[in-house]
């Protein structure tokens, strides 16, 4: 009865969020080919880099204190909400120091990451909302619940999305070219500044705890060594970009984003099925349950490795669609990164496991050897073959990163949940195959059609049974 409940919970709340988070995200997905059309490739590219800088300073400046609020469920009970009101006192004022500090360096600075005054002040302004929006969020996704979470993500997402192209537009017809990346700044992040610090009066309200020594340990002793891990994962995510811009230009940066965009698209689903999992995933570990989760987890594996694929036949179409003919080569930068986006996807559940042990050291460890690895391949190959190779080794990067956290996860906890053997396996198979496919673009169209359906229909036949066996045992409980 009681696993009975727990699954029944984990699918109710499960499918919500991942509803919510499709709707969210695929906001910022549509409005793509908006913005390609207003802003040209340098602009765009500009942009996106302005992204990867604020995507690394997230974790950084805030030292990854909301990542400890998965794994204080099980350790807090009942002073769950002082635990994360407290902690995120914590993470303000790291915040409000590295603020002090970049004050005084922020000339060099601010021409190092290419940011004008007011980028680089909404920049830390964004950290700050942003920082207790991640806290809110872990704490509700932990609690499966969906509604807050939802609620707070849309209120923030969907304004900032829709001032912002506002304000392009008019920067457009009032022949303010020149402006327009500060009036997408402006209207991107100014909503969800707002919005993230009312979040953070609310669950300071909630919690009533600013400051408490012992929670700050705990979240220290957690969160700590995570800080190179999620540095380096975002580096890896995110120095492509920033490489190209300073090797090749902001113009080809733009192509690379508008790639990157397309890969958006199975990442937006993994991490909202992910962030779903994650919860029932611990709720099993920690019930003695571990077992049960291979099915599952097998299931989404071949899953999103379809997923992949049809993004890579289908590639030239959503090019057409998200970008102009300007972006046309985006096309051959698909294959790669939809399925360096589908390895990290891969290795979430050897880094989540040793994350529940509490040995987040070796989870650092083993991604700062990929990053270094990714950051070299990248600039060897982007000089030598061109800014294209960045996906190509952003890819294999994630390849080894999947391997060395599933042998860390062996090494460290004494067992494995997935053996790693099958998800190297499986790995193998869908960068083989969508590398393969990109051949398809060379024939008619209505050739890659018939393949395309052929395969959909494949997929149906052999997918459907099992996802349906696998809804079946959580609602009877298995």
């Amino acid at each position: 009865m009681q696993n009975s409940k727990l699954n029944k919970l984990a699918l109710k709340a499960g499918v919500f969020y991942i509803v919510g988070q499709l709707f969210i995200r695929g906001i910022t997905f549509l409005t793509t080919p908006v913005y390609t059309r207003l802003l040209s490739k340098a602009q765009y590219g500009e942009i996106r880099v302005y992204e990867s800088w604020l995507l690394i300073m997230v974790p950084v400046m805030s030292l990854c204190l909301w990542r400890s609020v998965d794994r204080a469920k099980y350790d807090m009970g009942e002073r769950y909400n002082e635990y994360v009101s407290s902690v995120q006192s914590l993470s303000y004022l790291s915040i409000l120091s590295f603020f002090g500090v970049s004050l005084i360096f922020r000339t060099p600075l601010q021409k190092f990451w290419g940011m004008t005054d007011m980028m680089f002040f909404m920049a830390f302004l964004y950290v700050f909302g942003y920082t207790s929006i991640l806290f809110m969020q872990r704490r509700e996704k932990q609690m499966m619940r969906y509604k807050a979470s939802i609620f707070i993500t849309t209120v923030t997402i969907v304004p900032a999305t829709l001032f912002s192209i506002a304000l392009i537009y008019w920067g457009r017809v009032e022949g303010r070219l020149d402006e327009l990346v500060e009036l997408r700044v402006w209207g991107f992040y100014v909503p969800q500044v707002v919005g993230g610090l009312i979040v953070a009066v609310l669950l300071w309200a909630q919690g009533r705890k600013f400051i408490q020594k012992k929670y700050w340990k705990y979240a220290l002793s957690y969160s700590l060594p995570l800080i190179p891990e999620a540095l380096s994962i975002q580096i890896m995510n995110q120095a492509d970009k920033i490489m190209i811009q300073f090797l090749v230009g902001y113009e080809y940066t733009g192509i690379f984003a508008l790639g990157t965009t397309i890969s958006f698209i199975i990442w937006i689903v993994e991490d909202s099925v992910w962030n779903a999992f994650l919860p029932w995933m611990y709720e099993k570990i920690s019930q003695g349950e571990a077992g049960d989760i291979e099915k599952p987890w097998t299931v989404l594996m071949h899953g999103f490795g379809m997923m992949s694929w049809f993004l890579v036949a289908l590639a030239p179409e959503i090019v057409a669609v998200l970008g102009s003919r300007e972006y046309h080569m985006a096309v051959f930068l698909i294959a790669p990164m939809v399925t360096g986006t589908l390895l990290r996807f891969y290795s979430y559940i050897y880094t989540a496991i040793q994350n529940y042990h509490k040995k987040t050291a070796y989870v650092a460890a083993g991604t700062i050897v990929t990053m270094v690895i990714n950051v070299i391949l990248n600039y060897v190959c982007i000089l030598r073959f061109g800014y294209m190779a960045a996906a190509y080794t952003t890819a294999a990067s994630y390849f080894i990163l999947l391997v060395m956290q599933g042998y860390l996860e062996k090494k460290v906890t004494g067992r494995r949940v997935i053996a790693l053997k099958k998800s190297t396996v499986i790995s193998a198979a869908y960068f083989g195959l969508n590398l393969v496919t990109m051949l398809l673009f060379e024939v008619q169209w209505y050739a890659r059609y018939a393949a395309v359906l052929a395969a959909a229909v494949l997929a149906v036949k052999w997918m459907l049974p099992q996802f349906l066996r696998v809804v079946r045992d959580f609602k009877g409980g298995n």
